[in-house]
């Protein structure tokens, strides 16, 4: 004989048993109430009631007896644990949840979809199950419907406004854990509303505090005006996104993806990205056609503003890809290059061929993309700014595994002279690469800074200085490999300042050095002796005579015989050097 004891105190919700009932091992006897939690009490043991102390609704205090059972074969044992449904039903709650989950997605929102097939674009979960490694994505926010409920129906924002057209959220891309950012042009034309935005800084605040990169598909129209349920709020300049987005910037990587019309807000963020993706069918521009023609600044079809063609000449877009479906191989690509630093697997080209790149005659041009492609790992290299600013080529890039950095002049644009803008591109891939952790290689071949009147009117003195600013700031490994032509400040400015100032500074043996291009330095520093000549072909004789001494002088082996460079090196022993610095 003995007394069940209440394991808490609580209240008596139901007793199961009365006097003289024979229970068995895991019977239930009573059930509490504590803290809005229903507790069973069970008997472990087969027995007879020999008495009942409670009723349903006495208030019980832990350890008082709840009833007396005469055991016939072991003791009683007390649960105190909650137990699951007994009828192994779910919950009520589980089929409305995935009904209402149901209604974001592409099943649910058949014709949105529709509409983009029939652009030839992909809806936002189809670039998002493009780009995530499968089953990988944890989404935020993703029952947001836009604050419109005052004015659109509640059901049908589910569905027009899902997700209040943006999907956020982080996965894995090409194995890189990911903060992803899905303008969804199906929702309101991808406009940017009350929500959206929060969700938007939700994700981006992750993504700071992960320290993990970011991808985001800025296709949209900017602001909405049309939020009537925010009845707080005027302006609408309290918004933070583009200040948090832009915040980013140095402390993790940031891709941007275009596609379709990215207009106001939507080209804000596009444009602050650290590297913009854009495919051939995308249009970017500060404003949109309506905001253009409420200024007065004339009436414009949207494929008027910022088409692709415009905004890759100018160093907008970095990228160009076919398509969504290839701007998220690249993105995947790029966020492998930014956030693994070395991979362990990789294939070259044969280096032999390096040996044959360079001409006999100086004057000659080749393609240094063949150079950088035969260098770096197979199918490692990917160009930023391609069509910008074409003198000086950069490039992301993996040499024995190891992620880099590349910039190179190219002889086949201004004879690889620096203009003001490949000024400003090298020197903000400088800073780039910088803040990454990625070491910089510079091959150089260029004859100097561009020069003259027109150049002069560009504030070429202002912007190329940047690179010379850029160069002094790097904290990362520098390498340096003269190609061929090393002359003046434009030279100085690729090797970061000086030819000292890379922690290995090498060249092949047709580098040539100089303070300014040899033809240059002959006139200036011979004036006199030319204009004292005979004779035209006694002036061009006398003017070949030194450029050939010049030449001689400035012979690689002769700049690297007087220390002012590291080293002269077989072509194709650039990769070799090059992976032995990067590893050490």
């Amino acid at each position: 004989m003995m007394d069940c004891e209440a394991p808490l105190s609580g209240v008596v919700v139901e007793v199961c048993v009365e006097t003289n009932t024979e229970v068995e091992t895991g019977q239930l006897l009573v059930i509490l109430e504590s803290m809005k939690v229903h507790v069973r009490v069970e008997s472990e043991a087969t027995g007879i009631v020999d008495e009942v102390y409670c009723r349903p609704g006495d208030s019980i205090q832990r350890g008082q007896p709840l009833l007396k059972i005469n055991a016939t074969q072991s003791e009683i044992k007390i649960s105190d644990t909650t137990h699951s449904n007994q009828q192994g039903e779910q919950h009520n709650s589980y089929a409305e949840w995935q009904a209402r989950t149901k209604l974001s997605q592409d099943s649910a929102r058949t014709d949105a979809v529709a509409k983009r097939h029939a652009k030839g674009y992909a809806s936002a979960r189809e670039n998002l199950a493009q780009l995530c490694d499968l089953d990988s994505f944890l989404e935020y926010g993703e029952l947001a419907v836009a604050a419109q409920r005052a004015r659109v129906d509640y059901e049908t924002l589910k569905t027009t406004t899902a997700a209040d057209g943006v999907i956020t959220g982080i996965g894995q891309v090409n194995g890189v854990e990911t903060a992803i950012v899905i303008n969804d042009y199906s929702v309101l034309a991808g406009t940017q509303g009350y929500f959206h935005h929060m969700k938007i800084d939700r994700i981006l605040e992750v993504a700071e505090q992960r320290k993990i990169p970011v991808i985001m598909f800025t296709e949209g129209g900017g602001g909405r005006p049309g939020d009537t349920d925010v009845t707080t709020v005027n302006s609408g300049l309290q918004c933070t996104s583009f200040g948090t987005w832009a915040g980013l910037s140095g402390k993790v990587p940031r891709i941007s993806v275009a596609n379709g019309y990215n207009f106001a807000g939507n080209a804000a963020l596009f444009g602050a990205a650290d590297i913009t993706i854009a495919t051939k069918k995308s249009w970017v521009g500060m404003a949109g056609p309506a905001m253009i023609e409420g200024g007065g600044l004339g009436s414009f079809s949207p494929m008027d503003i910022g088409p692709i063609e415009v905004q890759q000449a100018n160093g907008v877009v970095d990228i160009v890809a076919v398509d969504e479906k290839h701007a998220c191989k690249l993105a995947s690509r790029l966020v492998s290059l930014l956030s693994i630093p070395r991979f362990s697997n990789f294939e070259n080209q044969n280096q032999e061929t390096l040996n044959l790149v360079m001409p006999n005659n100086r004057k000659v041009t080749y393609d240094v993309n063949d150079v950088v492609t035969t260098i770096a790992d197979s199918e490692s290299v990917i160009e930023l700014q391609a069509n910008f600013a074409g003198s000086i080529r950069t490039y992301l890039a993996r040499v024995g595994g190891r992620s880099i950095g590349v910039m190179a002049n190219d002889c086949r644009v201004l004879g690889g002279a620096i203009d003001a803008d490949a000024g400003l591109k090298a020197s903000r891939f400088m800073t780039l690469c910088d803040d990454f952790s990625l070491p910089i290689v510079s091959l150089c071949d260029t004859p100097g800074f561009m020069v003259g009147p027109e150049h002069e009117s560009q504030g070429a003195v202002r912007k190329l200085a940047e690179l010379f600013k850029a160069g002094a700031k790097i904290t990362v490994p520098f390498y340096a490999v003269v190609l061929r032509k090393c002359y003046g400040l434009g030279a100085q400015a690729m090797l970061g300042g000086s030819t000292q100032r890379p922690q290995y500074t090498m060249s092949w043996p047709s580098g040539e050095f100089g303070a300014m291009g040899l033809e240059g330095a002959v006139k200036l520093g011979f004036k006199k002796e030319l204009e004292a000549a005979p004779s035209a072909e006694a002036r061009k004789e006398l003017f070949d005579e030194l450029l050939a001494k010049q030449y001689e002088r400035g012979q690689a082996i002769e700049v690297a015989s007087v220390l002012e460079l590291d080293a002269v090196i077989d072509p194709r022993e650039t990769r070799r050097y090059l992976s032995q610095l990067l590893d050490s």
